[in-house]
């Protein structure tokens, strides 16, 4: 694949952020948000296949993330970024997108939707952070020693990211993969940002949306990889529960990087759901959440 770039620059309120779209500027638009420790490349090849139906899609490095800006006593919390992205689709003048999140970009989507008010046409969860208790016990020693991980030599600091990232794949990531996701943090600058934004992630921007998911009107369904060794697929379960309507897909053979594992599965699910019209075919609003049947292939 091509390099992934980011020709376009927003000023939002944490910092300077990179975004492109692609596809035709009267398409049906869809916005797509990655997780940690991860970037917009992520999505490079549903992007650019969604594009190519026809889809007006935009991606978007979060502050602190990517190409976007790293900056010392930068805010990249949820709550930071949850209030970047309702300044970005303003940004956009897009009234009425259909969402694709990711990890982290779950709880960034959901927070923009539910505390600041911003519409979507239908909403695709991709093993969100959503639900209490998450975070790894890695993920929970780097946060609370941050200041002493952000001094470990640069050699050292490049071989964690690498097996760090690495663990989000079970299918294992092609050697161009790993290195596109790795090399944001791999300088002086992006090692500093890497526990930045462990440090500065806190349970208590899920707990405070969690109780609202009851409200979600929009359609939504879930996609989560039966093996994510980060966040458990009976998280995906209870999700589904508790928004109403919602649909639960679960792919077979992906990891937490779902994006990445199992492309092909994840790109039919999504252009399917992208598809349909205001009605979907979701369970009617309050009612029981509906497993699909799984795909096959990745």
């Amino acid at each position: 694949m091509h390099d992934w770039e980011l020709p376009e620059a927003f000023e939002s309120r944490s910092g300077t952020v990179r975004w492109n779209r692609l596809g035709p500027h009267d398409g049906a638009p869809v916005v797509l948000l990655h997780g940690t420790p991860f970037s917009s490349y992520v999505w490079q090849e549903i992007a650019t296949a969604l594009a190519d139906r026809g889809h007006q899609v935009f991606v978007w490095d979060m502050p602190g993330y990517g190409a976007s800006e790293k900056t010392e006593g930068q805010d990249v919390s949820l709550a930071a970024q949850g209030e970047v992205f309702a300044e970005l689709m303003a940004h956009w003048r897009l009234s009425d997108p259909s969402v694709v999140a990711h990890d982290f970009g779950g709880c960034v989507s959901l927070r923009a939707h539910l505390l600041h008010g911003v519409p979507y046409r239908r909403l695709a969860l991709v093993d969100p952070v959503a639900l209490a208790p998450w975070g790894s016990p890695f993920f929970r020693l780097v946060g609370e020693y941050a200041h002493v991980f952000e001094q470990l030599p640069p050699a050292l600091h490049r071989a964690l990211v690498h097996e760090y990232i690495a663990s989000a794949s079970h299918t294992g990531l092609r050697p161009e993969a790993a290195e596109a996701l790795a090399r944001p943090w791999t300088d002086g600058t992006g090692q500093a940002a890497f526990y930045r934004q462990i440090a500065q992630a806190d349970q208590r921007h899920t707990d405070e949306i969690q109780g609202l998911y009851r409200d979600i009107e929009v359609p939504v369904t879930v996609c989560w990889g039966e093996e994510d060794s980060w966040i458990p697929v009976a998280k995906a379960h209870e999700l589904a529960s508790l928004i109403p309507g919602a649909r639960l897909r679960l792919i077979p053979g992906a990891g937490h990087l779902v994006p990445l594992d199992a492309t092909t599965p994840l790109l039919t699910a999504l252009v399917a759901f992208l598809g349909e019209d205001g009605r979907g075919a979701a369970a009617p609003h309050g009612g029981p959440a509906t497993t699909s049947p799984p795909d096959s292939g990745g």
